[in-house]
């Protein structure tokens, strides 16, 4: 049997930065699942043999980039906090 590999809840990604949203279920004491979110920031970059690589390290003109993938990130947790999607914001003047 092959183990299934978890994938993010969501992931937005601008350029080679990417922001990936994990769902963590912790049980808690009464019997209830408590549902947290943790949000992971990448990088891809190529080495000199073409081969792909993650890093955690970012230039100067990655920041608009990196701060566009967070805020995406944000936006759609805190939309799902209270039950509104995306689509449902877009329509709202």
């Amino acid at each position: 049997m092959s183990e299934q590999k978890t994938q993010p809840v969501k992931k937005f990604r601008v350029g080679t930065i990417s922001a990936s949203i994990w769902q963590n279920e912790e049980l808690q004491p009464d019997g209830t699942t408590l549902v947290k979110h943790s949000v992971q920031i990448q990088k891809r970059y190529r080495d000199q043999d073409g081969n792909w690589h993650d890093s955690n390290s970012y230039f100067p003109n990655d920041l608009p980039k990196l701060q566009l993938a967070v805020e995406k990130a944000y936006e759609f947790l805190a939309l799902e906090e209270t039950g509104v999607t995306a689509e449902q914001t877009a329509s709202v003047e």
